[in-house]
């Protein structure tokens, strides 16, 4: 029997990526169950700030980066490329106008999940959109054939540096992550609270440490500036130093912001701080110990509040 060629596409955001990682591992287990003497050979169709975590991950034979061809020229050496590889099935897990052209013109066809016109295992659910990305993603994958899909478990994904080492100093702390996307600030709980909380943690004998990317070193100024013993971690850690982080931390307050769904599939105790501008219906982190807050205003969620909420976290199997 000839091994199975399958394509999945999925090209972010993190948050969303993460997300995917179930079902990264219902689609390479249902195939490998489908091929009695060969491994189904999976590839990813992705972009750059996830291929690493993609090939970690083991679900994946091979990954592409160049999921966002740009221009007319790269498009259609992408499409040339996937159409060369003669994939039996694509899972497009993006379901994107972008990942749906690709099926369009991809020639000859083939069997494809996604949310492309004609294609052969549509998801059609008229309120897919008001789903929740684990649940829309789930009922895609049963619509194609896949009965199960778990729930994402990153912790094969931790780094080699130990928390002591990305850190640099060793005892109990907890992750605080005060950024979001740049272009939507309403996301974003007000720095001083963040800074409160770290005091508060600091008081307790648990040290604050600050992560996010570079742009939120600012952020990060700010609390350590408020707040002595806190550590600013900002655009120093790998995605997979977070996950190292997450697996030792006594406790995690952040955004709607991709390194959270990190941190509470992790099962840290977790508080996810959620406005008007974003919905947690359709994109809450998922874990076994997080807790999600929501208020109009994100500025009202009090740091009491939330240290209330983490101490529920922590009860919570």
């Amino acid at each position: 029997m000839t091994a199975q060629r399958i394509l999945v596409i999925k090209l972010g955001a993190l948050g969303d990526f993460v997300q995917a990682l179930g079902p990264f591992e219902a689609i390479r287990a249902h195939h490998n169950a489908l091929d009695d003497t060969d491994h189904a050979h999976i590839t990813l169709l992705t972009t750059p700030p996830f291929a690493g975590l993609a090939r970690d991950s083991g679900f994946f034979d091979d990954v592409w980066e160049d999921g966002r061809a740009k221009g007319f020229g790269a498009l259609l050496s992408l499409v040339r490329r996937m159409s060369w590889a003669q994939f039996t099935r694509v899972y497009d897990l993006q379901t994107s106008s972008r990942s749906s052209l690709y099926f369009h013109l991809l020639w000859p066809r083939t069997q494809w999940s996604g949310i492309a016109r004609g294609c052969s295992h549509p998801h059609t659910n008229p309120q897919r959109d008001f789903m929740h990305t684990v649940e829309r993603q789930a009922e895609q994958l049963r619509d194609a054939g896949i009965a199960r899909t778990p729930l994402a478990n990153v912790a094969p994904l931790a780094g080699v540096r130990s928390a002591g080492e990305i850190m640099g100093h060793e005892g109990p702390y907890g992750l605080l992550i005060p950024g979001a996307a740049p272009h939507r600030p309403a996301k974003r709980w007000p720095v001083e609270r963040f800074a409160e909380v770290a005091s508060i943690w600091a008081t307790n004998g648990v040290r604050p440490l600050v992560l996010g990317t570079q742009a939120e070193t600012p952020l990060a100024a700010w609390i350590c500036a408020h707040e002595p013993t806190a550590v600013d971690l900002t655009g120093s850690t790998s995605l997979n130093d977070i996950v190292t982080l997450a697996l030792g931390a006594k406790y995690a307050v952040g955004n709607d912001t991709g390194p959270m769904h990190l941190v509470s599939l992790a099962g840290t105790p977790s508080v996810a701080l959620f406005g008007a501008d974003s919905d947690p219906a359709l994109c809450a982190p998922r874990g076994p110990q997080v807790c999600v807050l929501e208020a109009p205003d994100i500025s009202a969620h009090s740091p009491a509040r939330v240290m209330e909420a983490l101490e529920a976290s922590t009860l919570k199997t």
